[in-house]
């Protein structure tokens, strides 16, 4: 197309294989037509652009050098994988990232066997790595062979606990294995706690001085702002001899700092620890997220995740907005209360933006904390700021609080602390597919002793919910709610705090009834206008609690109807299951009762547009209908199904 950037030396290249060959000057000039490439597909797609752009000279080097597919590079989170899939062959489908039938925008094993492990969430490349080193040196088999293995990972994705659990395990193994520690000083958020300010600190001493040599890399070399970075490194933390930095106190041979961007460094150091590492070896990259695309380098988040968007201005074209989202509904109500009640806190991990807790710091800095990638301390954390007297507001994407889980049971819930759980991105999100996909938190959270389950319907419903969670003092309780916009709602002036346990009806009708939880409301009142096209009315009830149940309001919708069908964004185990379980413990089933429930398919859904996942999952407003007409039997009005 002729509004694509021109790249012939990029055309030549079709597999890793054929980087081989160039020279270290033709390399360079391939890395600079990747970026072009980059920027241009994430302009017709949206996506993740910062951290691909920041790594577009490290990701051509890394293939350049090292022997890919048989030796394994993983990229952590792989957020920045765009300009790796383009070099692995699959540059002609690109532009169908994040789309139904298309790339993932993750690595993703099923799609090349030049991503051999999958990723989405942060911290897993290095235990990754070291599995995959430990099986090459105990001979494993695999068509692509079993090389080396290079772990990339970002400065904020080393603050995770899991990092050092694996550095720790494959220092003490002594494998050779390579991690590249990508610190650009950016995560998705600014990044925090005690790590961040030791990178800024550090600077290697005497081990691997040759190596370091070969690298071009001496400090006055290095290019603003790197150079002011490694003045910086220069101190080296008391007590420890030199070159006796906290990587190697856990067993890793370190190297760096190094320009990241910087061909001239970033190939002969490569080259040199592929010849003669023995053992686990980290090599410290210095980047800039968003690299040469000046509308990224000036965004206040690099460019981390963006709509499409104009090449020449940067500006994104998104959709007008009919309604507030849900996360921001979240954000802005919690700031009025934070208002009114000092004892109101809130806690995320490294996702202030993504769950609207920014608008929390600006207002409320000292009650609002970010504890970086760490959702197991997050929950812990929280706990402990109940137990303190304290009203904490733990905000998690339900994907991440999948990390958290072992907290959530042990030090929330078996203590009974009235920690408030807002799980934002719940149900199916779209084009981050199936690693990002609210799918469990129903049934994780709905199986605890003492914890109270919310779902909104709407988001004036999740105002109600976020001021009801800051009223409940008895134990913890959790709120869910999707990603996107709302429904178009009036919204409340003042919240109201809802009774728990108690549902609401919406519409009374005849025969069926049907019992949402969750956002898929609006879709079930698309259906019962289909149906009463057919002469059919249901009952609709929105039953606002997983946990406690409405007993009466199910009890006398299971008395009131022939048929009762539930409908949850959530896998099986959930909502459902519990209305199940009770009317199995009441007999109900045995008066005859048709009992259907509609929950997400035992399957992962891959990327698409959120309404499209939801109709592979048979859960929108046509197969809702289908399933009021099967469950009564009738093919059309008065007529009985063949």
């Amino acid at each position: 197309m002729s509004d694509r950037p021109k790249t012939p030396l990029l055309d030549q290249i079709t597999r890793p294989a054929d980087l081989k060959g160039l020279t270290d000057t033709q390399l360079a000039l391939v890395a600079h037509e990747l970026r072009q490439e980059t920027i241009s597909a994430v302009s017709v797609t949206g996506g993740h652009l910062g951290a691909g752009l920041g790594v577009v000279e490290l990701t051509t080097a890394l293939h350049a050098v090292f022997d890919t597919p048989r030796d394994k590079v993983i990229w952590d989170v792989s957020h920045q994988c765009y300009p790796h899939k383009i070099l692995t062959g699959r540059r002609d489908r690109i532009r169908t990232l994040r789309m139904k039938d298309g790339l993932s925008g993750f690595t993703k094993r099923s799609e090349s066997p030049y991503d051999p492990f999958g990723a989405a969430h942060s911290s897993t490349s290095i235990s990754a790595a070291l599995g995959f080193a430990v099986a090459r040196d105990l001979g494993g088999v695999i068509p692509e062979g079993n090389g080396d293995a290079i772990a990339v990972i970002g400065d904020g994705s080393m603050s995770a606990g899991m990092a050092f659990e694996a550095m720790n395990n494959a220092g003490h193994l002594g494998k050779r294995l390579f991690v590249i520690l990508n610190d650009n000083e950016m995560s998705i958020a600014p990044p925090v706690g005690a790590l961040s300010s030791y990178l800024s600190r550090l600077y290697a001493g005497e081990p691997f001085q040759e190596l370091k040599a070969a690298a071009k890399g001496a400090v006055s070399l290095l290019p603003e702002p790197f150079r002011e970075g490694a003045k910086r490194a220069k101190d080296m933390l008391k007590g420890m001899a030199v070159g006796g930095t906290m990587f190697e106190a856990l067993g890793f041979s370190y190297l760096g700092p190094i320009d990241g961007h910087d061909m001239d460094q970033l190939l002969p150091v490569l080259r040199t620890v592929k010849a003669r590492a023995t053992g686990p070896i980290l090599i410290h990259v210095l980047t800039k997220k968003g690299k040469g695309y000046g509308p990224a380098e000036r965004a206040r988040d690099k460019g981390h995740a963006t709509a499409k968007f104009d090449m020449v201005t940067g500006e994104q074209k998104k959709a007008p907005s009919n309604a507030p989202s849900y996360t921001s509904v979240f954000g802005n109500t919690l700031v009025k209360l934070a208002a009114k009640d000092d004892k109101i806190c809130a806690v995320t991990a490294a996702m202030p933006d993504g769950t609207g807790l920014n608008l929390m710091a600006e207002r409320y800095p000292s009650r609002t904390f970010d504890v970086g990638i760490a959702e197991q301390h997050g929950v812990t954390f929280s706990a402990a700021l109940a137990a303190g007297g304290m009203k904490p507001f733990c905000a998690m994407y339900s994907t991440f609080l999948q990390r958290g889980y072992d907290q959530v049971v042990h030090d929330v819930a078996i203590q009974r602390l009235p920690v408030r759980f807002a799980i934002d991105r719940a149900g199916l999100v779209g084009a981050d597919g199936a690693t990002h996909a609210g799918s469990f938190d129903i049934g994780f959270m709905s199986n605890l002793p003492g914890m109270v389950v919310m779902a909104a319907a709407d988001e004036a419903e999740l105002a109600h919910m976020v001021a009801t969670a800051a009223a409940h003092n008895d134990g913890p309780i959790a709120f869910r709610y999707p990603r996107g916009e709302g429904e178009g709602v009036e919204m409340p002036e003042t919240p109201e705090v809802l009774e728990i346990g108690k549902g609401r009806m919406i519409q009374a009708g005849k025969r069926v009834a049907l019992l949402s939880f969750g956002t898929r409301l609006g879709e079930v009142r698309k259906a019962a206008e289909a149906l009463a096209a057919k002469g059919i009315t249901p009952t609709i009830a929105d039953a606002r609690f997983a946990k406690p149940l409405d007993r009466g309001l199910i009890l006398q919708l299971a008395a009131d109807h022939e048929a009762l069908i539930t409908i949850e964004e959530g896998a099986v185990g959930g909502f459902g299951s519990h209305v199940a379980q009770l009317l199995a413990e009441e007999g109900v089933f045995d008066s005859g009762l048709k009992f259907r429930s509609m929950v997400l398919p035992d399957t992962f859904i891959d990327q698409a547009s959120p309404a499209d996942m939801y109709e592979i999952a048979a859960m929108n407003a046509p197969q809702i209908e289908a399933k009021v007409l099967e469950v009564l039997d009738v093919a059309t009005i008065g007529e009985k199904r063949a």
